[in-house]
């Protein structure tokens, strides 16, 4: 495997037209020659061989006949799906999850650990523990690995060389430069090459690349309200230098307005709900379930307590999401998606929070963008880092190969 393979988005004609005939059968196989030429344009000639490379590097492979329209009966294509794994790691607001990924994207092992801190050194820490774990757990298959994905929060700089990282300091974030080379530190670590991307722009792409249609190409996703990842025209959008997608304005000097200001990651809920029940004690509201058992502050609980109907979880949620919407509603005027993801672990509150944020974007936007866009919550859960992760390196083998 070349260095170059995981060196930025300028890509070869060969490379894109790799991807262009593997996600075909990725996406649609078993699935003919034919059928793939008239998918993504190319003539049947290229797509035949390209596929006779494929084939004999065995990462596709040919089986049962399909109907024949006249003539011979053309073989179908489909993935080798176990011609190599990928490993994806990543965080969200709950904690750090990994996987081990075929190359269609199946999870083949999980490894979930809890969230053990908000800083730079408790983050790494926790990427790099879960990382050892899930390669202990392959250890059988390791030479099928081809590759490590890490999705980290913070601004990831074009290079890949360093991260600018949010750290809290007293009432307020101020951006730090990371300075720990972590990308070496794995390579020399694991003996694999590995990718290193912003966690929402990694949620993003595994949600087009493994939950949604390829037809959708221009797509946002909110991960948990500080940041938000983009696919444009099908492609990873990561701009100049490789910070798009930060979605507040920042600096040491001056007070943001709130709209732009960067926000919690759980939008304040944990804050506002603690608040809301001291409120409640002080004022003689005794009779509540909440002062008559122990209340469960952590966001999942209150998240539980939301998706329960209770007061005041609810109330709360209800409040961020209409904050998130108002943001959401900013960003679909501005970028007319086609689709609008929330994640990053705030779509574990549930519809109350979709349904204010489809609201706000239903009364702030332009009717023409709010009519073309869906706004969903996230279909792979938890998992959307570590997936998006594991797929971009899918996503680079393919690219890689013949070059």
């Amino acid at each position: 495997m070349k260095e170059s393979y995981f060196k930025g988005e300028n890509l070869s004609e060969r490379s894109r037209k790799n991807l262009f005939i593997l996600d075909a059968i990725r996406r649609r196989g078993p699935i003919s020659k034919t059928d793939i030429s008239s998918l993504i344009g190319l003539n049947v000639v290229t797509v035949s061989n390209y596929v006779d490379e494929f084939l004999r590097q065995k990462i596709v492979f040919e089986k049962e006949f399909d109907v024949s329209k006249g003539g011979r009966r053309p073989l179908l294509l489909d993935l080798n799906t176990s011609a190599g794994y990928a490993v994806g790691v990543g965080a969200n607001l709950l904690g750090t999850i990994g996987v081990v990924t075929d190359l269609s994207g199946k999870i083949l092992h999980k490894v979930k650990n809890g969230k053990s801190g908000s800083g730079c050194r408790e983050v790494v820490d926790s990427l790099l523990t879960t990382t050892a774990e899930l390669l202990d757990e392959v250890k059988g298959c390791r030479q099928r690995i081809k590759g490590i994905g890490i999705g980290i929060g913070g601004i990831v700089d074009a290079a890949k060389e360093k991260v600018r990282w949010p750290e809290k300091i007293e009432n307020g974030y101020h951006y730090l430069d990371v300075t720990v080379p972590l990308k070496d530190i794995l390579e020399r670590e694991f003996r694999l090459p590995v990718v290193i991307e912003n966690d929402a722009t990694l949620a993003c792409f595994g949600e087009q690349w493994l939950a949604l249609d390829s037809d959708i190409r221009n797509l946002l996703y909110m991960f948990s309200g500080v940041g938000c990842g983009l696919m444009i025209n099908s492609e990873i959008y990561r701009g100049t230098s490789g910070c798009a997608g930060e979605v507040a304005v920042h600096s040491d000097r001056k007070e943001a307005p709130y709209f732009l200001e960067r926000w919690e990651a759980d939008l304040g809920i944990g804050a506002e709900y603690v608040k809301r029940l001291q409120w409640k004690k002080g004022h003689g509201s005794g009779g509540s379930r909440a002062s008559k058992e122990a209340v469960d502050t952590s966001l999942g609980g209150i998240f539980e307590a939301c998706r329960r109907g209770e007061a005041p979880a609810v109330d709360v949620v209800r409040e961020a999401g209409r904050r998130l919407g108002l943001r959401v509603a900013y960003l679909v005027n501005l970028l007319n998606p086609e689709m609008v993801v929330i994640g990053g672990g705030i779509e574990e509150a549930g519809i109350v929070l979709i349904e204010e944020v489809k609201s706000a974007v239903s009364e702030w936007c332009f009717e023409e963008s709010a009519g073309a866009v869906k706004i969903v919550p996230t279909r792979l859960g938890e998992n959307g880092v570590a997936l998006g992760a594991a797929s971009l390196v899918t996503r680079q083998l393919f690219a890689a190969l013949n070059d």
